[in-house]
């Protein structure tokens, strides 16, 4: 029994000590095979180079992918650093009338026969000689105003008024291309004030508005002598409006409090995540009232020929209609009254731009784009087509 016990150890050790059939049929292979040529030697060796050149030259390239990363980002953030210490900006003019005049002329010499170019070429010249000893045509200034909700180009226009009042007599003449869906009161309440610096120097004020000009922005066009807009702009919206959402509920049903203590009985009448009661409410429509009534007063001002309960519903009108009304006084494009302008006075452009860091470039150009996206998806779907 015992003898039989040891038998099966032994024949259990050899068969867990011993390999497989198909691993002993691998090694006689390698036992038996034949030697290696030079040539497969070779071949083996050229393989082995071309797999480290291909591996040098990723590493290479992920390397330089890394350090372009790093330079972007450094780049970008010294750029941020310097963004807020920008210089001021500076005043560009430019001549639209000698604009005007090259693209005339252009034509005219495209059109006209050998002979008559000669003769316009000989004219033009004695044009410009003219204007070179001296020009002393009154000057028309143009200025381009296109505002957002919070009328930050007021720095900008503040700059245009103050050089062009630096040099304008009242013979001069000043036209501000408008463009202006309205915003902020106190951000248009100064955009207008700017406007009246010119008045109160006596110099003649246009406004052109070929777009829109509704609230804020009819607050700064009503303040010229004479408003131009194209038929199909549109004016008005003289009214207040403030909305504000409130999250109490939301806030209450999720057991988060809140807290904000005032000193004054109306430091806040409206909040965003507090309680709002009536007392509140009827005290902030009293604000709105309040400042709706000084806009109407501002208009009526400037504009004592209107019928001023009837204008400022804030509804806003096209400048058809508008012209009906007595808000504008006469339709026309600003490119009309500028060419009309041109036969007869120096028509020169000014612009305040302000030096901008490379960071606020990069920005903006990068919002440009969306928005143009944008833009470019929802006119597929647009029924104005």
């Amino acid at each position: 029994m015992v003898t039989g016990a040891v038998g099966k150890c032994t024949q259990t050790i050899r068969r867990l000590t011993s390999p497989p059939r198909k691993n002993v049929n691998q090694i006689e292979e390698l036992c038996h095979h034949k030697p290696v040529t030079s040539k497969q030697a070779v071949t083996a060796v050229e393989e082995c180079v071309e797999f480290l050149s291909e591996y040098g030259l990723f590493v290479a390239k992920t390397l330089t992918l890394l350090l372009a990363l790093v330079a972007a980002v450094v780049l970008v953030t010294v750029a941020g650093r310097g963004a807020g210490k920008g210089g001021k900006g500076q005043l560009e003019v430019t001549d639209l009338g000698d604009e005007l005049d090259e693209t005339r002329v252009r034509l005219q010499a495209m059109l006209a026969s050998k002979d008559e170019r000669k003769a316009l070429e000989k004219q033009h010249k004695q044009e410009v000689k003219a204007r070179k000893g001296g020009d002393h045509r009154s000057r028309l200034f143009v200025i381009d105003f296109k505002g957002g909700m919070e009328a930050r180009e007021v720095a900008g226009l503040r700059e245009e008024v103050s050089a062009i009042l630096a040099v304008a007599t009242p013979q001069d003449e000043v036209l501000v291309r408008l463009e202006s869906g309205g915003g902020v009161v106190h951000g248009y309440g100064l955009c207008a004030s700017q406007l009246q610096r010119l008045r109160e120097h006596e110099i003649p004020l246009t406004v052109a508005v070929d777009k829109v000009a509704a609230s804020g922005g009819y607050m700064m066009a009503c303040v010229a002598d004479r408003i131009l807009a194209a038929p199909f702009a549109i004016v008005g919206s003289i009214g207040v409006v403030a909305q504000l959402p409130n999250f109490h509920k939301l806030l209450k049903k999720h057991d988060i409090e809140f807290e904000m203590h005032t000193a004054g009985q109306y430091k806040r009448t409206l909040t965003v995540f507090g309680e709002n009661d009536d007392e509140g409410r009827a005290k902030f429509r009293e604000e709105l009232a309040e400042i709706h009534e000084r806009f109407k007063q501002f208009v009526g001002t400037h504009r004592p020929q209107l019928d001023i309960d009837k204008v400022t519903t804030g509804e806003h009108w096209l400048a058809s209609q508008a012209l009906e009304l007595g808000l504008v006084d006469e339709l026309k494009t600003s490119d009309d009254y500028l060419l009309a302008q041109a036969k007869t006075r120096r028509v020169l452009a000014l612009h305040y731009r302000t030096r901008k860091g490379l960071l606020a470039r990069l920005g903006k150009q990068g919002a440009e784009g969306v928005l143009e996206g944008a833009g470019q998806l929802l006119g597929r779907h647009s029924p104005w087509q």
